[in-house]
């Protein structure tokens, strides 16, 4: 039994260094996704976290939001004027509309915090779903936000959501290029 070849022994040993960078100390793969999807799955964390964020202060506050939001965006105004005044209106009202049916936005937001953990786990583990995932999750609103770009006043926060996701899709595409997925 000593004599016998271990799996990667009659490999090249130019492939065999390869072989095992990809395979921890334990004998697991070693994750192979790049730094630039790294950041993309960090950004969803992000993401997923703000929406839970956002869920507590919800769970937190239904009650009381109408006053706890007057003094939020009366704090805003003071400490930076107008700047972002539209995307804080709009907050706004979708607050004031999720305490009206609190449990309900309380399930949504937990579903859009839930899909962005899975697709930050499966963009680190470098799987192939989570590449089509957003891909398409992101793409998919690229023509909507042009839309509203083009339809309605000029808005600085739209532009900047507008060119990271494209950007965004950007790195995803060609990371799926370079692994042959497309």
């Amino acid at each position: 039994m000593a004599n016998l070849l271990r799996q990667d022994d009659d490999l090249p040993s130019s492939l065999k260094e390869n072989h095992q960078s990809l395979v921890t100390p334990q004998g697991e793969p070693r994750s192979t996704s790049s730094e630039s999807i790294k950041a993309v799955a960090v950004y969803e964390v992000v993401k997923g976290v703000s929406a839970l964020l956002a869920a507590t202060a919800l769970w937190s506050w239904h009650t009381d939001l109408d006053h706890w939001l007057a003094t939020a965006t009366a704090s805003w105004q003071q400490v930076f004027g107008r700047f972002m005044a539209l995307q804080v209106d709009s907050a706004v009202d979708i607050a004031q509309q999720a305490s009206k049916n609190w449990p309900l936005f309380l399930l949504l937001i937990f579903a859009y915090a839930s899909l962005r953990f899975l697709e930050a786990y499966g963009l680190w583990q470098d799987k192939t779903w989570a590449y089509w995932f957003g891909v398409f999750g992101y793409g998919i609103f690229i023509p909507l936000e042009l839309y509203y770009l083009i339809v309605s006043p000029f808005d600085w926060f739209k532009l900047v959501i507008l060119v990271l996701n494209i950007i965004i899709v950007m790195v995803v595409y060609r990371n799926m290029k370079r692994k042959g997925l497309i």
